[in-house]
C-alpha cells in the first residue's frame, strides 16, 4: 500500500464524509452544522485533488501498481457519481444531465473492461482529462453557489455543468471510436 494509493483509497473514505455535510438536514429541511455545504464543499475538492495527486506520485516515483490502476479511475467515479447524485437530490442538477454524465462513466468502464479482458489497456485521453476537469469545476462551482463569482452576480456553476455534460459526450464519443478501431484488428 504506497502513497498513491493511499491517496486513492483516502479519496474514496472521503465520499462519504462529503455526502454527510452536504445532505444531512434536520426534520425542517435546514442543514444542522454552521457551514455545512462550505465543509463538504472543500471535501469534495480536497478529494478531487487527491486524483492528479496519486497518479503523479505513482508515475514520478515508479510506484504504478495493478491496484492502483484498478482503484483511481474507481474513486474517481464513485467521487463524480455520488457528488452528481446529491446535487440532484438537492435541485442543483438535472436529473438528464446527471444521467448523461453517469451513462458515459458506465459505458466507457465497461469498454475499459471489455479491452483489458483483450489484453488492452485504454489510457486516459486528453479529453478524457478535460472532462474530468470541467466536472469537478461545475460540481465544486455549484457547491460553493458560484462564490466568489456570486458577489458580482457571475454564475459559473451551471455554465459549466454544461461545459462539462459537452466534454463528457465528446470524450465517450472519442473513447467508442478508438475501441472500435481496436476491435477491428
Amino acid at each position: 500500500m504506497n502513497l498513491p494509493n493511499r491517496l486513492t483509497l483516502a479519496r474514496i473514505i472521503l465520499i462519504p464524509i462529503f455526502m454527510a455535510f452536504l445532505l444531512i438536514q434536520d426534520a425542517k429541511g435546514h442543514t444542522i452544522f454552521p457551514y455545512q455545504d462550505i465543509v463538504a464543499a472543500v471535501i469534495f475538492i480536497l478529494a478531487a485533488t487527491t486524483d492528479g495527486l496519486d497518479g503523479y506520485i505513482a508515475r514520478k516515483r515508479g510506484q504504478v501498481t495493478t491496484l492502483g490502476k484498478f482503484m483511481d479511475p474507481l474513486a474517481d467515479k464513485l467521487l463524480v457519481s455520488a457528488a452528481l447524485i446529491s446535487l440532484v437530490e438537492l435541485g442543483d442538477v438535472p436529473a438528464w444531465i446527471a444521467w448523461v454524465i453517469l451513462g458515459r462513466e458506465f459505458a466507457v468502464t465497461g469498454l475499459r473492461a471489455i479491452a483489458s479482458a483483450d489484453g488492452v489497456v485504454i489510457a486516459a485521453s486528453k479529453l478524457g482529462k478535460i472532462k474530468t476537469v470541467t466536472q469537478v469545476i461545475a460540481i465544486s462551482a455549484i457547491l460553493l453557489k458560484d462564490w466568489p463569482f456570486s458577489l458580482i452576480h457571475i454564475p459559473i456553476g451551471q455554465p459549466f455543468l454544461y461545459i462539462a455534460l459537452f466534454f463528457t459526450v465528446l470524450s465517450g464519443v472519442d473513447y467508442m471510436v478508438k475501441m472500435k478501431k481496436l476491435f477491428r484488428k
